[in-house]
């Protein structure tokens, strides 16, 4: 591994007592009394065996519909896409942007500094999340839970305190999405994301007004000016409602801008940027989008009193697309579909879209889930696993999103606001054992003909043990685990001990599902921080036999490490 010394990164890491502090963070990694330990044996892999958990895979797209300006329109905005790479990378750490500097300079020395670059550039920065965030360069200090977004220093205790004494206005921009909270003369101050990550965001802004000029579906280009406008203006709601009235004529999709909140990992409150960019499927869109016109009956038959409901919901639209490039706050594993926009507000306004990446999806599956459920499924549930189960849990977990309670009952108040760094588990969580209640509702009602509800759920249990494998730092991962340890103790899915393989009692199963999507909805709808962190500690760790079978996972791929090969032949024309 590449060494290199503390003092590089002097802006965070001055004076013997922030030395300590980093030292002890770092100490905490393999502190035998953390919760949610590392998934995997104690021996430290090199970097060169953690990049052969992801297997290199190009991801094409039919670009045979696109125009001549849509093809020079793609390579702006893969341009875009590697300036928001950068301004994440200052979201992400104060120290990411010298040491990625650095991993550069030294990759062209030998073989082991360019794996190390590599390595960081798919994980975005220099810890493992599929080893509880474990730092694999010497030196790098644990994974800091503000990010860069909240000074180092700052607790949730002075955030509560500071913000009490703010404007209203001022102290929704400190809990919103798009602002940085600095220390400025030992005070805490905010400031906008347009003036923090200006020297990103502003050639970022141009290109995707070069590229707008070129695309030749005029709903598209309109988004991408609304989006280049919001980069320079801090104000995004505009381009959300813009990015949902994208027709579904236009051959080109992107998502570009701060969205996800899993990098904020004290309130989940602040956006990181991304950029996605996409070429859509017509075909598999058309056969997809009748789906969601079953959302409000799959809200109507929740497990959950009334109140807690959505009486007037409105299905998103269903795109589904191939992807060509992605940047920013897009470490692996890569995204395989996406229900945006996350601001509420915009939700309240235009509603959400649905957008689902088929080609990474294919390369999930026959890359990582065949050969997952080929290790840790029984012979009779291997029978059982298909990639059109696989696909439509994806359409049902990304569409209930927007099943259940957003905002505590009885009040404005959001869910996110009051679970704070639990919520995004929990609504991964909420997400994923929705999909599966809702896949029985519309299999009962004839709306899905061609696979079976043990379809569904073996697959399901199969992609499980694909998710853990991200690590139980990462929010999906935390997810699962809590449904996986759930659905284990209530009988929904059974260990063989003398096969060590897994199950499903379709029967258990089915009601285990029920009351699981009941709890999680309630501690959501209630707002119960308290409860949310009781389920995770009981529910938030593996069983031994699970451990065990991960581990047997050694030589199967964690993902897939994307080649874009589209655009570099796209670049390379234009050169």
């Amino acid at each position: 591994m590449l060494f290199f010394d503390l003092a590089t990164y002097s802006p965070i890491l001055t004076g013997g007592r922030q030395l300590l502090k980093t030292l002890a963070l770092a100490t905490a990694i393999f502190s035998p009394h953390r919760h949610h330990a590392t998934l995997t044996t104690m021996h430290t892999p090199t970097v060169r065996q953690r990049l052969a958990s992801y297997k290199t895979t190009e991801l094409r797209a039919d670009l045979s519909r696109l125009t001549s300006g849509d093809h020079h329109a793609l390579v702006k905005l893969a341009d875009a896409a590697d300036l928001l790479t950068s301004a994440f990378y200052q979201q992400a750490w104060a120290g990411a942007p010298a040491l990625r500097q650095r991993l550069r300079e030294r990759a062209h020395l030998n073989g082991t500094a360019a794996d190390e670059l590599r390595l960081f550039e798919l994980l975005r920065g220099p810890w493992d999340r599929s080893r509880d965030n474990e730092p694999f360069v010497h030196g790098v200090p644990a994974k800091p839970k503000g990010a860069n977004v909240y000074p180092e220093d700052m607790d949730a205790e002075e955030f509560t305190r500071w913000t009490s004494g703010l404007s209203p206005e001022d102290a929704a921009r400190a809990r919103g999405f798009y602002h940085v909270v600095e220390r400025q003369e030992g005070a805490l101050a905010l400031v906008p994301y347009a003036q923090a990550y200006a020297e990103y965001l502003e050639p970022a802004s141009r290109l995707m007004r070069e590229a707008a000029g070129l695309a030749s579906d005029r709903s598209f280009a309109e988004f991408l000016e609304a989006r280049a406008q919001a980069l320079l203006s801090n104000e995004y709601l505009a381009s959300e409602v813009s990015w949902l009235k994208i027709s579904h004529a236009s051959p080109l999709e992107a998502a570009i801008g701060p969205y996800e909140t899993y990098e904020d990992e004290l309130f989940s409150a602040k956006a990181f940027f991304e950029a996605l960019v996409h070429v859509r499927d017509f075909e598999s869109t058309k056969e997809l989008e009748r789906f969601t016109q079953s959302l409000q009956m799959v809200e109507d038959h929740l497990p959950i009193p009334k109140q807690y409901k959505n009486p007037e919901l409105v299905p998103p639209p269903i795109v589904v697309v191939n992807q060509v490039y992605a940047g920013g706050d897009t470490a692996a594993p890569l995204v395989a579909a996406f229900n945006l926009p996350n601001d509420e507000e915009a939700i309240r306004l235009a509603g959400s879209k649905l957008t689902l990446i088929k080609n990474v999806q294919h390369a999930k599956f026959d890359s990582v889930l065949l050969p997952i459920a080929q290790t840790v499924l029984s012979q009779e549930d291997l029978k059982h696993v298909s990639f059109a189960a696989f696909f439509n849990h994806v359409l049902y977990h990304e569409v209930c999103h927007s099943a259940g309670p957003h905002n505590v009952v009885g009040s404005n108040d959001t869910v996110r606001s009051h679970l704070r760094e639990v919520h995004s588990a929990f609504e991964e969580a909420k997400a994923d054992i929705t999909g599966l209640f809702a896949a029985k509702l519309l299999i009962d009602r004839g709306l899905v003909g061609d696979i079976t509800l043990r379809e569904f759920y073996t697959t399901y249990l199969a992609s499980a043990f694909r998710s853990i494998r991200f690590g139980l730092a990462e929010a999906h991962g935390m997810g699962q685990a809590m449904q996986l340890s759930y659905l284990l103790e209530h009988g929904g899915f059974v260990y063989d001990e003398q096969e060590k393989t897994f199950g499903v009692d379709v029967g258990r199963m089915t009601v285990a599902v029920e009351n699981l999507t009941k709890e999680i909805m309630i501690i959501q709808g209630d707002g119960d921080r308290e409860g949310a962190l009781r389920f995770r500690d009981k529910y938030g760790v593996l069983a031994e036999c699970v451990k065990e079978a991960v581990d047997r996972l050694e030589d199967v791929p964690v993902d897939i490490e994307p080649v874009w090969k589209d655009i570099e032949e796209l670049r390379a024309r234009e050169k």
